[in-house]
């Protein structure tokens, strides 16, 4: 079927691709409703921006920049432009525009308070009779399920699944190189470039061509290094796993105090957000609900949500038997609440992951002779990164003044 086209192409300027291209009536509808402007409230990165003070850009730069990498996929790598027809072409592209739709307030940190993935919201929002879904839906009968299916992985179509979500997909690529930029850093640089001339179809999955396995090192490391510098950077998680403790203690102490704004409620009680309520959720109103948290009668409510909000960040050191216990008696001396003011994340983070039994599982390459290798067969530097030693970091998190 034939999508309508605007009557010019929109483009809208980007610091990471020059330019977004929009020339769907579909892709800008969706783009210009109050669900996708929301995503402007919503930074990119969780606790990270308390460390790279320039890391204020949001969910819906990212969430633009993966449609159009997917967009460009379709158009410009000829094996996934031969292979889609145009209506799976508009999903995928919508499937790229909206994957973020669901994200709550401090990006992954609030998954964890919420206990709802945001993938699961995404679709929720897609299909449940939002505006979103009227307009996917007006477009083309059953639009709103197949751009939901996508996200979740249950699309027919394999390839679109693995544009979206995969080792090395749209979503990685645009956030890693984003990332970098407003972070000031240089880790997350790779030649995206490459990549996409360098991708291939083969059996309804996303290969690479042999020659465009230095791009896809060059990627992979991107991510390793990304994540040790900015994503699970000390301080980062500081900063959430206090917002965590601060709703944990919300949880114990109930919700029938004033202070405690109304939409904090489903969250402390572990109900279903409704979606009219999640989407007044955003950084802004939690900052808010951060200050009026600063008046609750409880003291340690008080406490955490003036720390939050004045960057007064819980110190850290390695979680070694010796510090816990050095940690433990200080907290003691001063009266401190261990389980609120004494907290524990360990991480670990593997940039790749090899063929397991699930075509999810890996990066195939094309060899020149035909052939299909995975990439830790193909890259001595991949197989050397993931047979090597497992970097984790394990912390303990305290206030300064029990140090």
């Amino acid at each position: 079927m034939e999508f309508a086209r605007t009557e010019e192409t929109k483009v809208l300027r980007d610091p990471i691709h020059g330019y977004i291209h929009i020339d769907l009536e579909v892709i800008w509808d969706v783009v210009n409703t109050g669900w996708f402007q929301r995503l402007r409230r919503i930074r990119q990165l969780g606790g990270a921006h308390m460390v790279y003070h320039c890391a204020e850009h949001n969910r819906f730069s990212h969430s633009l920049g993966v449609y159009e990498i997917v967009r460009r996929m379709c158009s410009e790598v000829p094996d996934i432009c031969n292979t889609l027809s145009e209506r799976e072409k508009v999903t995928v592209m919508l499937a790229g525009l909206l994957h973020d739709i669901g994200h709550g307030p401090y990006s992954h940190a609030f998954e964890a308070v919420s206990r709802t993935s945001h993938e699961t919201v995404t679709c929720r929002i897609i299909e449940e009779n939002t505006e979103i879904t009227k307009i996917l839906e007006d477009c083309s009968k059953g639009l709103a399920k197949e751009v939901a299916d996508v996200i979740r992985h249950k699309s027919p179509n394999y390839l679109m699944c693995q544009m979206i979500s995969s080792q090395l997909d749209a979503d990685r690529m645009d956030y890693l190189i984003r990332d970098a930029y407003f972070t000031g850093t240089t880790y997350g640089t790779f030649d995206l470039e490459r990549i996409l001339r360098t991708l291939r179809v083969e059996n309804d999955r996303l290969v690479i061509k042999e020659s465009g396995v230095y791009a896809v090192e060059n990627y992979i490391m991107a991510r390793y290094h990304m994540y040790w510098q900015v994503y699970y950077h000390p301080v980062a998680r500081s900063y959430e796993g206090m917002i965590h403790t601060l709703f944990h203690r919300l949880k114990e102490t109930g919700g029938d105090d004033p202070s405690v704004i109304p939409l904090f409620l489903p969250v402390i009680q572990d109900a279903e957000i409704p979606l009219k309520d999640y989407f007044r959720l955003d950084d802004n109103t939690c900052t808010y609900g951060f200050t009026s948290l600063s008046d609750h009668p409880d003291a340690i409510l008080q406490d955490l949500s003036r720390r939050i909000r004045d960057r007064d960040l819980f110190k850290y050191t390695d979680n070694t038997p010796k510090n816990r216990r050095r940690i433990r008696e200080h907290l003691d001396a001063l009266g401190y609440d261990k389980g609120c003011y004494l907290i524990k994340d360990a991480v670990r983070q593997r940039p790749y992951v090899p063929y397991t039994g699930d075509r999810d599982g890996a990066i195939w390459v094309r060899m020149k002779d035909g052939s299909l290798r995975e990439l830790s067969a193909a890259s001595n530097i991949v197989y050397s990164l993931i047979h090597g030693p497992q970097n984790d970091d394990n912390k303990i998190f305290y206030p300064k003044e029990a140090e």
